[in-house]
Formats: C-alpha cells, sequence, structure tokens
C-alpha cells in the first residue's frame, strides 16, 4: 500500500489507485495516516471530521466512516490475518501500515538525511534532497478537509519543504551549479518575496556570476519591500551578505568540492 498527502490524498492497494470520494471519509483517512501505527481516539476523529460542532452519534458515524474506508483499503492483495489495514481499538483506530507507506514520511526522512549530509558530502546531499522534494505534487493535504490536525500537518509540511529548498540551494552552490541554483532561487523569491534566506542565497548566485550589481538591486529591493510591507529592516545575516558583496570578500568566491567517487544509492 503506498499513501500520498503531499497533494491530494490518495491511496494505490495493489498497484492500482482507489478513490475516496466522500470528504469526512478521506479526512478521516488522511488523519489516520498522519500517523500510521498510532490509535487515534473517537474523541480526537471527531474533533477532526467535525470540528466541535455537536454531533448525535460520534461512535455511530465513525464506525460507519470506518466501514466505507475499510472496502476502499482492503482487496483480495491484502494478504492479513486480520483482513484489514484499518483496526478498530479500544475508543479508536489505528490505520496498521508501515510508517514508509506514507509519502510525507519518506519525504521527512530524505530532509533529515539530506540536511545531515550537507557538509561532508554536498553531493549525497543534492540526491537526497531532489528525491524528497520530488514527491511533490501540490500543497500537502490539499483536500483533507479543514480539521485542525490535517491543516496543521500541512503547514510543517510546507515548513520543511522550504527549509529543504535552501539546503538544496546549498548544495548546489557548494558543488559549483551556479546556474542552477540562481534559476531555482529566482523562482524562489518571486513566490517568497519577504525570505531573507533566498535573498541571500541568490545574491550569492548572482555576485558568483559575475553579477555584483544585480545582487545589490535584489538586496535594496528586499529591503524596501521589509520596510513597506512589515517595517523592519534587513536581519542581520542579509545584511552581512551585502557588506561582503561591496567588499568583494574573498569569502564568497567558490572553493571547490570534489565529487566523491563513488556515490552511495538512496534507499
Amino acid at each position: 500500500m503506498h499513501i500520498e498527502i503531499l497533494g491530494t490524498v490518495s491511496v494505490t492497494v495493489g498497484g492500482h489507485e482507489r478513490e475516496i470520494r466522500a470528504n469526512k471519509v478521506r479526512a478521516m483517512f488522511a488523519t489516520l495516516a498522519l500517523e500510521p501505527g498510532r490509535a487515534i481516539s473517537h474523541l480526537e476523529l471527531a474533533d477532526e471530521l467535525w470540528s466541535g460542532q455537536p454531533l448525535g452519534n460520534v461512535h455511530n458515524a465513525l464506525q460507519a466512516h470506518a466501514a466505507r474506508l475499510r472496502k476502499i483499503l482492503d482487496g483480495p492483495s491484502q494478504e492479513r490475518a486480520d483482513g484489514t489495514v484499518l483496526r478498530a481499538v479500544h475508543n479508536g483506530y489505528v490505520l496498521d501500515i508501515p510508517r514508509e507507506s506514507v509519502d510525507g514520511n519518506r519525504f521527512l526522512d530524505l530532509a533529515a538525511r539530506g540536511s545531515a549530509a550537507l557538509r561532508r558530502d554536498p553531493y549525497r546531499a543534492l540526491e537526497l534532497l531532489e528525491s524528497g522534494l520530488r514527491l511533490w505534487r501540490g500543497p500537502a493535504l490539499l483536500d483533507a478537509g479543514d480539521g485542525l490536525r490535517c491543516r496543521a500537518a500541512a503547514a510543517l509540511f510546507d515548513e520543511r519543504r522550504l527549509t529543504m529548498w535552501e539546503d538544496l540551494i546549498t548544495a548546489r552552490l557548494a558543488v559549483g551549479d551556479v546556474r542552477q541554483a540562481a534559476a531555482e532561487l529566482r523562482r524562489l523569491v518571486a513566490q517568497h518575496p519577504l525570505n531573507e534566506h533566498f535573498c541571500a542565497q541568490l545574491m550569492m548566485a548572482l555576485y558568483r556570476s559575475g553579477r555584483q550589481g544585480e545582487a545589490l538591486t535584489l538586496y535594496h529591493r528586499t529591503r524596501h519591500r521589509l520596510d513597506e510591507e512589515l517595517g523592519v529592516q534587513p536581519g542581520l545575516p542579509l545584511q552581512q551578505r551585502y557588506a561582503e558583496i561591496l567588499a568583494q570578500d574573498p569569502a564568497l568566491t567558490l572553493t571547490g568540492v570534489s565529487r566523491p567517487s563513488a556515490i552511495g544509492q538512496i534507499a
């Protein structure tokens, strides 16, 4: 079974994608998929699906949704002694699947491994981070409803995705792939104009491309926007990047990183 939450919520069983049409059933499935192997109580599920709205019989409503979900998840390819991956437990339900069956968990694992590899092996970091970002198909948990748990998870995934892009650009700059870094950063800066880290990275990429004037112009444009929209000045790291470029600091010059003779496969 493969579950995707980095975009619309979907599930593939035995190589075939199963459609989850009902909104509440999909929201229940997404909530359980966020923490596979952990029992989610009836109360937690009710809060997520109905956001505190009064409901006659929560237990019966959840039982009906669970029955519909089992019909979607269980099939001839499910070789389990108990016959289902969705188990009823005391006062709740658990989605009994491996953690790695959910693309969101694979993404978080790749993000952590890529970040850890940045300093010692930026080429390896590139492989890991690119693999993680390729898992995305749109905004996380796009059709999982408006429940607090799924919305909070979506926000955390989106934040981690931005951090992963920062790490990916750092790796690109470390290996000297300035052109690709600059192309990606232009898009990221356009999408997140108040993100000072992306601005500092693009300034670096422009400077290393021999476009010092563009790097300085970008700083002033960002400074003006921060002042106009938020009433603040750039943070110290961005100010330092501006001063380094003005001074043509030798530390901005790429020192070069050798590619290892053998790069491990992504597991």
